[in-house]
């Protein structure tokens, strides 16, 4: 799964992969420890000119009370287009997830080790996910899944599940366009081998209440690991 990330970018560094006419707006909310239910930037079919900040952890639009328990945060590419939450928006609502890197554990007997993972050459993680909106009268509620899949070459040490990737403006651009469900199915696969780096950090990442700088410093790892 991925149950945290990072968002610390700038509005250049955005502009100049997603698109120089992305509106991202006038002030960005840097997190270092972006957590579900937390908000974090987007870019959703239905507006793809407009980074817009949306609560993690989707809330279908059928939930008959609209609250983000934080227990669809993440949305299995296996058999995703028949379950109930994430089937509609699979077909029509789907989106681009921005971040600088994600955290995963390392289980190693009781502990449980986090590494901060990222982009090799530097450019923003752009992950897949799907949206929804929940509307209580005229006020909607947008919120989001990233969808995962088996772990590529980098990840497998480390965790069994890890998001799907896109890594060129054609994908992002195919993502959000309309599309069958086999073409969208057919876009949801293992990130390519030897795109990502990654290295262990502090386990004060493990408390949300912890959001500074530090959280990006590497830890020596034991030379033994891989």
């Amino acid at each position: 799964m991925c149950g945290r990330f990072s968002f610390v970018a700038s509005k250049e560094k955005i502009q100049q992969q997603m698109g120089e006419n992305l509106d991202v707006g006038a002030n960005l909310r840097i997190n270092f420890n972006v957590a579900p239910t937390q908000h974090a930037y987007v870019i959703t079919n239905d507006k793809p000119d407009i980074l817009q900040y949306i609560t993690w952890g989707l809330i279908p639009y059928w939930s008959k009370d609209g609250k983000n328990a934080g227990k669809l945060i993440n949305a299995r590419r296996e058999g995703i287009e028949s379950k109930p939450s994430f089937r509609v928006p699979l077909r029509k609502r789907r989106c681009l997830i921005l971040a600088d890197s994600f955290y995963e554990w390392r289980k190693e007997g009781t502990q449980k080790i986090p590494y901060r993972i990222f982009m090799k050459n530097g450019d923003l993680l752009v992950m897949a996910g799907i949206w929804d909106a929940w509307y209580k009268d005229d006020y909607a509620v947008k919120s989001f899944s990233i969808i995962t899949t088996p772990p590529n070459q980098e990840i497998t040490p480390i965790h069994n599940r890890m998001p799907v990737l896109f890594t060129d403006k054609e994908s992002y651009e195919q993502w959000l366009a309309d599309n069958t469900l086999e073409e969208v199915l057919g876009m949801l696969n293992t990130p390519s081998d030897g795109i990502l780096d990654l290295y262990r950090v502090s386990e004060k990442v493990n408390s949300v209440r912890n959001n500074s700088p530090e959280l990006h410093q590497k830890i020596a790892d034991p030379p033994s690991l891989f």
